[in-house]
């Protein structure tokens, strides 16, 4: 049994459970959120201790969303699943929670403000990912990414009380830029599930063929394709990078570390020639670490100017 299944069938739509206190169903969240994989640690280090388990909420009803469109056996079941996800949305913000998730997430949208649109719009993309598994333009997939993972920086910015307009362009050019990034990173792992993300009209560009996958994969022009995708990921990643400063000091090193650990990934896709379909690139533990450390230093010398500046008396 897959940890996917685990968890559906203990507490999936046809499962029994006793309703969970609000400090089980933190627990709750907080334990799947240290048991799954990710680039990067949702929680780390320099995360303030109050914030664990609301961060662990928001990635707990994240990845159930995710693993209902991504580990059901047929598109149908898959469609079925995220309706009983939403249903469940729907109830919590009528007050009436009953999945550990939902319980903890209950909480958490009612002490941090939290609307129900951007929880709703990740179930708009999950879904689509069961109907729609080819794009034919840059245009339509940006599309998709206003529901895939924009509303997650989004979330982030209730989290950290620092919402604002100005903020979201910055937040939604970095968020956008990392689902870019996940997508070059796990070409070969979506051709497998029957999605190809890299739009049509940039097969055409290169002389390629997206009807021609996997053999295309094998030429000098696909990994020039890549690299044109990592380009658009790393300008998007670049000008996102000011919504740092959107956020309160707590939270910084942890918002730097994203935008760093997504440039990395792109890095690590230059370094072996743009080659993510024979290999797929990963971040070391050591990296990570490294990666964690940077952030905190550049913010540090950052706050340094910044009070500097602030004191410094004109002439």
């Amino acid at each position: 049994m897959t940890p996917f299944q685990y968890q559906l069938a203990n507490y999936g739509p046809t499962a029994s459970w006793q309703t969970p206190s609000t400090s089980e169903a933190y627990a709750y969240c907080q334990d799947l959120t240290a048991s799954s994989y990710e680039n990067f640690s949702v929680i780390s280090w320099f995360l303030p201790t109050e914030l664990h388990p609301h961060f662990a909420a928001i990635y707990s009803y994240c990845r159930w969303a995710d693993d209902l469109a991504d580990e059901t056996t047929t598109d149908a079941e898959g469609l079925k699943l995220l309706a009983w996800w939403e249903e469940q949305l729907e109830s919590c913000y009528q007050q009436e929670a009953h999945h550990p998730v939902f319980i903890a997430l209950k909480r958490t949208i009612r002490e941090f403000k939290i609307p129900i649109t951007p929880l709703r719009n990740l179930l708009i993309a999950f879904r689509q990912d069961q109907t729609k598994k080819r794009y034919n333009t840059y245009r339509e997939l940006l599309a998709y990414c206003r529901n895939s993972a924009d509303p997650v920086g989004r979330l982030v910015m209730y989290l950290g009380h620092c919402y604002s307009p100005e903020a979201v362009v910055y937040s939604d050019r970095v968020c956008t830029g990392l689902q870019l990034v996940n997508f070059w990173q796990d070409v070969r792992r979506d051709f497998d599930k029957g999605r190809i993300y890299i739009p049509a009209e940039d097969f055409q560009r290169f002389d390629l063929s997206i009807d021609d996958m996997p053999a295309c994969a094998e030429k000098d022009a696909f990994r020039e394709l890549i690299e044109f995708q990592v380009r658009r990921a790393e300008q998007l990643l670049a000008s996102g990078e000011p919504i740092v400063d959107y956020f309160p000091s707590n939270l910084k090193v942890d918002i730097a570390l994203f935008v760093r650990g997504g440039q990395t990934i792109l890095r690590q896709i230059r370094q072996q020639r743009f080659d993510t379909w024979s290999h797929r690139p990963k971040v070391s533990k050591g990296t990570k670490v490294k990666l964690l450390a940077q952030a905190w230093w550049e913010i540090r010398v950052r706050n340094k100017q910044f009070r500097a500046d602030a004191y410094e008396v004109p002439a």
